[in-house]
């Protein structure tokens, strides 16, 4: 299924019904009064946010959603119909924006939250409404009033706990098929992950969601690559997995510079993304001596003053301690966020 995180679309709440002007018509009274009814309420524009529901795919196609209108009045004090509303469901994490002012109208962040995003137009009253002692028989009733109509845009922020990162083929591909039942597409190239995967990850009895954020290159904070198109998914996780690839590299100083490339393009992107707490592994490690391993791995500490993991998703090696971590790190935020 293709991923699709930002849709422009129109919306359109429904029109009130007028109200009527009819009298009474009984055979035993012939100068009856007013009995016109009040028209019906236009139905409203609801965004309602789904769990189940994991892109705005199904906005691809259709781009004008319109609620019912209210049906009107009739006689004998029938008031109208109201309009059905229409309901449109879309993923948690969905930022709901007005697309003329960019004014942002709703984050729906939990399931079944739901927003109002355009009232139906209120029905117009009858004539029954009018009768005064002045006016026994008022030919007059109002015209229901009109709907809304508004451009939307839509804009899915993943909702995930961690999200990998690093440049592009750095594993992350590889490693969420490891902890995980996601399937991506993985191959010897940059830019296999044209979109984020989401895998649920379980470790004992705790379970959480990771998200394999596309490859940043340098000056993707400026629109380059893939740009910032999938830099947004990273802020709200508890936290980053940044993956290097040391396979390549001919020493520890080249296998530091893709770090600080990442890093660099997070805190020009948002200095939030850059306090955020993060895992530093060292990937694709099969091939290399204990010897290489050992070295790079003390490289990266004594730069970032912090214990580094070097992991293969292919054999396995570390990834529970991984899970482990990832774990440490999502209750770390909770309590962060009680305090």
């Amino acid at each position: 299924m293709k991923f699709i995180d930002e849709v422009r679309i129109t919306v359109s709440s429904g029109h009130g019904g007028p109200g009527a002007v009819t009298f009474r018509r009984e055979k035993s009274v012939p100068f009856g009064g007013p009995d016109g009814g009040d028209g019906g309420t236009g139905g409203s524009v609801i965004f309602i946010a789904d769990e189940g529901i994991n892109t705005l795919i199904s906005f691809r196609g259709k781009k004008v959603f319109k609620a019912e209108d209210g049906e009107p009045g009739a006689g004998r004090q029938l008031n109208g119909k109201d309009g059905e509303d229409q309901v449109l469901r879309v993923p948690v994490g969905t930022i709901i924006k007005n697309a003329e002012t960019g004014a942002v109208i709703a984050d729906l962040s939990e399931h079944d939250q739901s927003v109002v995003v355009a009232e139906g137009g209120n029905g117009g009253r009858g004539n029954i409404n009018f009768k005064s002692s002045t006016n026994q028989a008022p030919r007059i009733a109002q015209p229901g009033l009109p709907g809304v109509e508004m451009n939307i845009d839509l804009e899915l922020k993943l909702l995930a706990d961690l999200a990998l990162i690093g440049l592009p083929n750095a594993g992350k591909s590889t490693l969420i098929s490891s902890i995980s039942a996601a399937r991506p597409k993985i191959a010897d190239y940059p830019f296999t992950t044209l979109e984020p995967n989401l895998g649920v990850v379980t470790l004992g009895e705790r379970s959480f969601v990771v998200a394999d954020i596309p490859g940043l290159i340098e000056d993707a904070s400026e629109g380059k690559g893939l740009g910032i198109k999938f830099l947004k998914h990273i802020e709200r996780t508890k936290a980053l997995v940044h993956l290097v690839d040391v396979s390549w590299c001919l020493d520890e100083y080249e296998a530091f510079e893709q770090y600080v490339v990442v890093r660099t393009e997070l805190e020009k992107y948002s200095e939030n993304l850059n306090n955020k707490r993060e895992i530093v592994c060292l990937t694709k490690i099969d091939a290399m001596t204990e010897e290489e391993i050992q070295k790079y791995q003390a490289f990266f500490e004594e730069q970032l003053d912090k214990k580094v993991l070097p992991i293969s998703g292919v054999s396995g090696r570390n990834i529970d301690n991984l899970k482990a971590l990832m774990i440490k790190c999502i209750d770390a935020d909770k309590e962060g966020n009680k305090k």
